[in-house]
């Protein structure tokens, strides 16, 4: 039977590391990718001190003066580093679908640790994937601990892409080689209270579907939530689990996969009006992306005479280009 809604996956006997409990662990993910794209975690081993640091600071930064936050707005529309004011993007962009802006504001940072002149970080070749990241002078604690989340993510991306490598019929290992200088991106979400009615179509995050290998989000329980399209047609919501994170794949994966797997569109539907007022939620969000020169060609698993190949191969770079190019065009619209 097809998964109708988001299942709630322990992956700890796969960090355990036994034959048997890695084998579960990738099978039930496994299902959860090909059915609805989208699980939540538990026993993932991320320490939730370091979660709720995350988000003090994501909040402290939130909460400054507009002109204090524009201090670090982001360089340039392929440049995803820094601030990104309130209705500055508009998600279902990246499909084509000319909606109002969201009704969001966003900080973000990208990998941490460059090597300071190495030519695969600064080539003509990496273009802006590896550019400093912009970080405000208020709060203090926002760099150190951006940073150790940052690391958190990279590791249990790892781990996530290693299963996904298990549920593929591969060798655990598939993945590592092509995801050890991946160009990920971490970015707080801030949905504000809405004092005023949105215009028609407009949502705190519009319909659309995520551009790389997979996405990590950590959520708050507040109006106006996460919803996932399932296979009838229906907005299932993706409620918060304490403690556990929400992961689903994007469209990266799906074309690895030969659309075997499904990279399922969702968004961020608007609180109801009587309870607009105290709807305010952070969401930290981990979007995973391969190396830049990361070839995308479909698994051996994923075809056969029955199923012949869709996709052209690209690059994991040129591929995440042309998606965020898309959204971001709501800044020029």
């Amino acid at each position: 039977m097809t998964l109708k809604a988001v299942p709630v996956i322990d992956i700890s006997p796969f960090l355990k590391g036994t034959p048997a409990g890695k084998q579960k662990v990738a099978a039930e993910v496994g299902r959860a990718c090909r059915d609805i794209g989208f699980l939540v975690i538990t026993g993932h081993g991320v320490p939730e001190a370091l979660i709720q640091q995350t988000y003090d600071t994501a909040k402290a930064f939130f909460d400054l003066p507009e002109e204090e936050k524009m201090k670090v707005e982001r360089p340039s529309p392929d440049q995803v580093r820094g601030y990104s004011p309130l209705m500055g993007e508009g998600l279902a962009y990246s499909l084509d679908d000319k909606t109002p802006p969201d009704l969001k504001e966003s900080f973000s940072i990208g990998p941490t640790n460059v090597p300071a002149g190495a030519p695969y970080y600064t080539g003509p070749e990496a273009g802006p994937h590896f550019a400093p990241n912009v970080w405000p002078a208020s709060p203090s604690l926002l760099k150190p601990v951006w940073t150790e989340y940052f690391h958190a993510m990279e590791n249990l991306s790892a781990q996530l892409m290693a299963m996904f490598a298990m549920a593929l019929d591969l060798p655990e290992d598939f993945f590592e080689d092509k995801i050890d200088k991946h160009i990920s991106m971490l970015r707080a979400l801030n949905y504000p209270d809405q004092n005023t009615p949105p215009e028609p179509g407009q949502m705190r995050a519009g319909a659309h579907s995520d551009y790389g290998s997979l996405t990590i989000v950590r959520q708050e329980e507040a109006p106006g939530g996460l919803e996932v399209l399932n296979d009838d047609g229906e907005w299932v919501p993706a409620k918060p689990v304490p403690g556990a994170f929400v992961v689903n794949i994007g469209d990266l994966m799906m074309q690895w996969t030969n659309d075997t797997w499904k990279s399922t569109m969702h968004r961020v539907v608007n609180p109801p009006r009587d309870k607009a007022l105290g709807s305010r939620r952070i969401s930290l969000v981990f979007f995973h992306q391969p190396n830049y020169d990361a070839m995308v060609t479909c698994l051996d698993s994923c075809h056969d005479e029955n199923r012949p190949i869709k996709y052209a191969p690209i690059s994991s770079g040129d591929h995440l280009k042309s998606k965020f190019v898309k959204q971001t065009s709501v800044e020029a619209a």
